[in-house]
């Protein structure tokens, strides 16, 4: 597995990748700049948290390494690592549902409240990293 050693860059394809559950103690970077908007990333083994333009995107805890993280106008993709299971909250479009894949398999659909958080449990623990992807119904 590999863990993001510089807290938050961008891939050549033009994702991102976050955090890094290894970490003991909380790190951050703030005012990154991708595609014209300012991500602040806060990590460690105990929480990974990413904020774009100061609103919420995404969280996990215990943290998680997030790789090849892409957002679309229909939803979210990226791959998870992380040594423990994992409960992760991403920030969407308010009162929309989405289907989650977890690992290639439909874990359903969830609908996003007023404050469009979706959450969902992800078990790293005995695999290491799987790849998430929701997609708005």
């Amino acid at each position: 597995m590999a863990v993001v050693e510089e807290l938050l860059r961008t891939e050549k394809d033009g994702a991102i990748s976050f955090g890094n559950h290894k970490l003991a103690k909380k790190a951050k970077v703030e005012d990154y700049r991708h595609e014209g908007d300012l991500l602040k990333v806060k990590t460690c083994s105990e929480i990974t948290k990413l904020e774009k333009n100061g609103m919420f995107l995404y969280e996990s805890v215990p943290g998680t390494s997030v790789l090849d993280f892409v957002e679309r106008e229909d939803g979210v993709e990226f791959t998870v690592e992380g040594d423990e299971d994992a409960q992760i909250t991403i920030g969407l479009t308010d009162d929309r549902a989405y289907e989650v894949f977890v690992d290639g398999s439909s874990i359903g659909a969830i609908k996003t409240g007023l404050g469009g958080k979706l959450s969902l449990s992800v078990e790293l623990e005995a695999v290491g990293e799987v790849p998430v992807k929701i997609k708005q119904i």
